[in-house]
């Protein structure tokens, strides 16, 4: 299991159903946590190296839900 947990950002936007750039959006404004919910790759990259992100599709899941929950609500208030 914990050979799975960490995805691309090509396949988790794909499982999520949003976008590469709102997935980097949600990383890059603090939403999405680091350690938890992506962590960054430099494996097989030389310096200077500017690291992927790789994500866990499961706690990317639930923080996602929990924002659009939230959005519906306050759009429904």
């Amino acid at each position: 299991m914990l050979g799975d947990m960490w995805s691309s950002s090509e396949l988790t936007s794909e499982k999520l159903g949003i976008t590469e750039i709102k997935l980097s959006f949600l990383r890059e404004n603090g939403i999405l946590k680091p350690g938890i919910h992506w962590k960054s790759s430099p494996l097989g990259q030389k310096k200077p190296w500017k690291p992927k992100a790789l994500y866990n599709i499961k706690k990317c899941r639930e923080i996602i839900n929990k924002l659009y929950s939230e959005e519906n609500h306050n759009i429904a208030a």
